[in-house]
């Protein structure tokens, strides 16, 4: 939990306020992946606007572009660089800004190809959000190009000033990085090892977050239920290693800090006590440290969801080892079998990546077997593909393009009929809906989530956004529910 001073750094957004002043400069940012992602972009928002520069929609109005990448699939690359290509008439037009951070900033090969055949004043990597001030300030003083990557895990950086995209629901990042090294993914490699904030700070924001209105909690990173795990295990080492009596008193006020909330179990029940919050998930936990303790918190905590997210990957034991997913399909389901025996009506979202390297048809039926089993409320299904760096990437045994789609229409089409099985269920039970505002496509609709976070659409007056009521459900739509509430 080391943490970083970002006073130096703050001065900057300061700095590029006088420049800006009296300018009317407009920003402009696309967010690429994950909520994570979504979660840093809320951060840059929140410097910039401290900078003096107010959002704009049209790329084509801005003074600033921001784009915040994304490389867990090949698709975000091609995305970028067609988005850059764009904006090159702009830059030369008005003298635009562009700044590109993100994940895929971490990859080499890309920042190479961004600097050989593309115009951008600064580059950031995951680990120097702290630094986008400066290297803006940089940027526009010294009309050079800035180019701001660590190859390090990097540090916690709390204190960066926020704007929120809503006012009811946000997202809390409680660690960044991962030490799991599935052999398909690239996200060790670009967001680092895991590094878990310090309760307190994690509470703090909570609360702040009630104090302000919110109803809905996310806690976000990417192994969520290995929280404190690393910093346990570096604790626990100290206190072997020490080596005389004064060390060791010193340490028994850590140890008993760090014991207060020193696991994602414990920090599932603090959250659960915050008055004003409503309602708490999170994402996205790995199968292989879902504990007791994590399950019992969830069946326990009367705010916390009962949709849990249950990545699979894959359906097949042999794929499973082959991804370094550390776990088989018997235990998978085992593992839904016994948290469905402790956690009452609980669902389960998943993610399935189709088309891995040497799956065979009898690995993908196994895939759809476990489908059958789970029926999974939501299923996030990618067709694999390969991301230089990574193991899979270099396996010689890829599966052809013509067969990963066959199957991925296959598993789409049995989603489909599930999800309909699924959504008649809920025809005539009464659901509690946190109101989150007015539907996209009718703005005389309300809309909300049920606790699966199946999207409910219901008639009302707009005095409801940001309450729980209880709300009817009277028809399915395949993507959605309708419902009916007696409160106006």
């Amino acid at each position: 939990m080391l943490k970083t001073d970002i006073k130096d750094e703050l001065t900057y957004i300061e700095k590029v306020k006088k420049i800006n002043e009296g300018k009317n400069l407009k920003y402009h940012i696309l967010t690429m992946g994950c909520q994570l992602n979504e979660n840093d972009s809320e951060k840059i928002c929140g410097m910039v606007e401290q900078m003096g520069y107010t959002k704009t929609d049209d790329v084509m109005d801005a003074d600033l572009v921001i784009y915040n990448t994304c490389c867990v699939r090949e698709n975000a690359e091609e995305r970028l660089f067609g988005k850059l290509g764009e904006v090159k008439k702009l830059k030369e037009a008005k003298g635009t800004i562009i700044a590109i951070g993100g994940c895929m900033m971490q990859e080499k090969h890309i920042v190479d190809k961004i600097k050989k055949s593309y115009s951008y004043d600064v580059i950031f990597g995951t680990h120097t959000l702290k630094n986008f001030p400066k290297d803006l300030y940089d940027a526009i003083l010294e009309r050079k190009k800035i180019t701001d990557i660590l190859d390090i895990d990097g540090e916690i950086i709390e204190g960066l000033p926020i704007k929120r995209n809503d006012n009811i629901r946000a997202s809390v990042t409680i660690m960044n990085g991962c030490n799991n090294f599935c052999t398909y993914c690239i996200v060790p490699y670009v967001r680092g090892r895991e590094r878990s904030r310090a309760p307190e700070d994690i509470l703090n924001e909570v609360r702040k977050l009630a104090q302000e209105g919110y109803k809905e909690i996310t806690l976000l990173g990417q192994n969520v239920n290995s929280y404190m795990r690393v910093e346990r295990e570096k604790f626990k080492q100290s206190i072997k290693d020490e080596s005389d009596n004064v060390e060791k008193s010193s340490s028994a006020g850590q140890r008993n800090s760090i014991n207060e909330i020193d696991s994602f179990a414990k920090l599932l029940r603090a959250v659960n006590e915050i008055p004003g919050i409503e309602k708490i998930r999170f994402i996205s936990p790995h199968p292989k440290d879902f504990t007791d303790d994590v399950i019992e918190a969830i069946r326990d905590c009367s705010k916390v969801s009962k949709f849990i997210h249950l990545p699979l990957q894959s359906g097949s034991t042999e794929v499973l080892k082959v991804m370094n997913r550390v776990y088989t399909k018997e235990q998978y389901l085992e593992l839904v079998e016994k948290m469905k025996k402790k956690i009452s009506n609980v669902k389960f979202s998943t993610d399935i990546i189709v088309g891995f390297p040497g799956e065979t048809e009898e690995d993908f039926e196994d895939t759809l077997d476990v489908v059958r089993k789970v029926k999974f409320e939501q299923i996030f299904m990618f067709i694999y593909s390969r991301r230089v760096g990574t193991p899979a990437d270099k396996m010689e045994n890829q599966i052809p393009e013509e067969i990963k789609h066959k199957r991925f229409d296959r598993l789409k089409s049995l989603y489909e009929e599930i999800l309909k099985e699924n959504n008649h269920e809920y025809i005539g039970k009464v659901e509690q809906i946190l109101i989150e505002g007015y539907s996209k496509t009718n703005k005389e609709l309300l809309t909300g989530r049920t606790d699966t976070n199946k999207v409910v659409v219901l008639e009302g007056d707009g005095s409801l956004i940001g309450k729980v009521i209880p709300v009817k459900i009277v028809s399915e739509h395949m993507w959605y529910l309708k419902g009916e509430s007696n409160i106006k």
